[in-house]
């Protein structure tokens, strides 16, 4: 229509959900990971209290908005707890296996994409309990059964992972739930192989634990509990949020 102004090419994708510029979301993240890699190396110990706003932002060299951003994300993973009038609080450090298993610049995208995938994965694994047929459940037992193998050989098995959680996208009957879990591929193979890389080198109990939390959701989608399997995945996506941060 003439006269109208169109809006910018890419305009809405240079913005997050709340309105900050992309630009102040890469600071943020810069911000968040380096506090989290003082944390993570015993520069600042649990329970310590982290330096002033003013201090930070000048020691990171970013605005105090940003980061504000950046400590809203740690308080977030439970890695820093604010207490009002008194600052900042070191609440628990991270594995420094965390900074070896994970690129530099990527913890935090990898944790905005589990918040992701739990939206996005708990809705396919409500529909694939309805929708699933014989031929999906074969594929799903299979995945699992590979699992349990990995568990058994001490093996990493993300691309078994990988497998199990799309093949439930699949089973949900609505293609676009693996289509928006294909776009972020690249960020869930980093964060499945940051995990598994992290349980396996802990006792063996916590891979099994990992596995029966697929169970769980296994036995849901095959009782055709929409509820529980809805729980049951979104359960075990934000336990995986919160294992890259268990110490």
């Amino acid at each position: 229509m003439a006269g109208t102004k169109q809006p910018v090419a890419g305009a809405d994708a240079s913005r997050s959900a709340m309105g900050k510029p992309a630009k102040e979301r890469t600071l943020a993240d810069h911000a968040y990971e380096k506090i989290l890699a003082m944390i993570s190396s015993g520069e600042t110990a649990v329970g310590d209290k982290l330096p002033t706003e003013h201090a930070m932002s000048e020691m990171l060299e970013v605005s105090r908005p940003v980061l504000r951003q950046a400590l809203k994300q740690l308080r977030e993973d439970g890695v820093v707890v604010s207490r009002q009038g008194s600052g900042s609080f070191v609440q628990r450090r991270p594995d420094t296996a965390v900074l070896t298993f994970a690129p530099v610049g990527s913890i935090a995208d990898i944790q905005r994409t589990f918040e992701s995938r739990a939206a996005i994965e708990g809705e396919a694994a409500f529909l694939a309990a309805v929708r699933h047929t014989e031929a999906d459940l074969a594929k799903l037992r299979a995945h699992f059964k590979e699992l349990d193998r990995c568990i058994r050989e001490g093996e990493l098995g993300v691309e078994a992972d990988e497998a199990f959680h799309q093949a439930i996208c699949e089973a949900s009957g609505n293609q676009y739930f693996a289509t928006a879990r294909t776009s972020m591929k690249s960020n869930i193979l980093t964060g499945l192989n940051l995990t598994r890389n992290l349980s396996l080198s802990k006792p063996r109990e916590r891979m099994e634990l990992v596995q029966q939390e697929h169970r769980r959701i296994l036995a849901a989608i095959i009782a055709r509990d929409q509820a529980e399997a809805r729980a049951a995945m979104r359960a075990h996506v934000e336990n995986a949020k919160n294992r890259v941060f268990e110490g």
